[in-house]
């Protein structure tokens, strides 16, 4: 079966036809082709027998429309001449051979013509008919009727079909983009049941962006809520006299606040802006050219293919940096790699640290996870919410996170894949 909607459609359409056709064709070659042929074939088989007894046979032949002539013994045919593609010819033949005992050879070259050779007692005698008082004229003209009406009448009923297809397809294509994280216009048509369904979707669409679009303000209002306390218990510390006492305070103050940024991250996702050409290689190169001026352990490993792909620039940043800092909290560096190929967009950021077990790589990702077995937390301050939020960008741009293991470095290797 074809893949896409169209071809089935198509085949759909299509196998009622061919079948009608090769029904009809059956019937009719059996009913017009061999009934009528075999008829009119035995009428003309008794003409020809009464031409043969005749006392006068050129009386006779006149009457019954034959043209009979002598024939040499060599211009009688060594067997019967007839074209390939002459399906009546077949039933004539067999007719005439049945009928006529004195029947030589027949002659099926000519079209319009049926030339008979047979045995009198003076010696061979051919006879000239006319090939309609054996078949039917033309009898191709039916299948050429039937296949031209058939060809016709279904470019006819493909051009309705994708006509009442085409709106199922714009509904697929407006949700595929929805879930790359573009929004397209769309605007429901065609029969009743795709209305219904594009509807449906465009209310879904509405859903969803009113609750992420809530849940970024709720937890932007919180984190904006508590920024004002923290900063005011900030500058209350900084005037204390004491350093002992006012340095881990001062930490702790500065965890909550990175705490606070990890969540609003979280909550904010791949909502920001909308998707736009960008490309990955340059991308990919700020990236590391920024970790290196921040003296963060990070190199550029590999960079295959050239091109744009449709990003959300500040999202995607955000999902590598979240790797980056992961791979160097971990482990002691760094390292990206990017492969850009016609089906799709891969950046890999692979560490020299413990990785993750492949039977916890589901528990890693999800939200607020932290593995201490095999990470080990005190090496940064962390809430569990980095591979959620490379995760939740790479959905929203239609992709995914693989974590595995780094056959090069040893530990972690993380994979964010976008289709294009």
């Amino acid at each position: 079966m074809p893949r896409g909607l169209y071809g089935r459609a198509f085949l759909i359409l299509l196998l009622p036809v061919i079948s009608l056709l090769l029904v009809v064709s059956v019937v009719s070659a059996q009913r017009l082709f061999e009934g009528v042929t075999r008829q009119m074939t035995v009428s003309a088989a008794r003409e020809v027998q009464l031409l043969l007894d005749a006392q006068d046979p050129a009386t006779t032949a006149s009457a019954l429309a034959i043209v009979m002539r002598r024939a040499a013994p060599q211009d009688v045919p060594k067997a019967n001449l007839r074209d390939w593609y002459d399906v009546t010819g077949i039933v004539l033949i067999s007719e005439l051979e049945e009928r006529l005992p004195s029947l030589l050879a027949i002659d099926l070259s000519l079209s319009n013509v049926v030339t008979l050779y047979l045995e009198r007692g003076d010696g061979p005698v051919r006879m000239t008919l006319d090939r309609r008082r054996f078949s039917a004229s033309n009898p191709h003209q039916l299948f050429v009727n039937m296949l031209f009406f058939g060809v016709l009448m279904t470019l006819i009923a493909y051009v309705y079909l994708r006509n009442q297809l085409r709106p199922i397809t714009r509904l697929a294509r407006a949700a595929e983009a929805f879930g790359r994280g573009r929004t397209v216009p769309y605007r429901p048509s065609g029969a009743n049941e795709v209305r219904a369904a594009g509807n449906a979707f465009l209310d879904m669409r509405a859903r969803i962006d009113r609750q992420i679009e809530q849940r970024t303000l709720m937890l932007s209002g919180v984190s904006h809520d508590l920024r004002t306390p923290l900063t005011r218990l900030k500058l209350s510390l900084e005037m204390l006299d004491g350093e002992e006492d006012r340095d881990p305070m001062l930490r702790d103050v500065r965890d909550m606040e990175r705490l606070l940024d990890a969540f609003l991250d979280f909550a904010r996702g791949a909502a920001e802006g909308e998707a736009e050409s960008v490309d990955p290689a340059a991308l990919v190169r700020r990236i590391v050219d920024d970790g290196v001026r921040s003296q963060i352990p990070v190199t550029l490993h590999e960079m295959t293919g050239t091109g744009t792909v449709p990003l959300r620039e500040v999202a995607i940043r955000r999902a590598i940096d979240n790797l980056i800092g992961n791979a160097v909290r971990y482990g002691t560096r760094a390292e990206l790699s990017m492969v850009l190929t016609d089906r799709a967009l891969r950046i890999r950021v692979e560490d020299d640290g413990p990785g993750i077990p492949e039977d916890r790589i589901e528990e890693a990702l999800r939200p607020f996870a932290r593995l201490e077995p095999s990470r080990n937390q005190n090496k940064g301050p962390g809430v569990g919410l980095g591979l959620s939020i490379a995760m939740d960008i790479a959905r929203a741009h239609g992709g995914s996170l693989r974590l595995g293991r780094s056959e090069r470095l040893g530990g972690l290797c993380a994979d964010l894949v976008i289709a294009r």
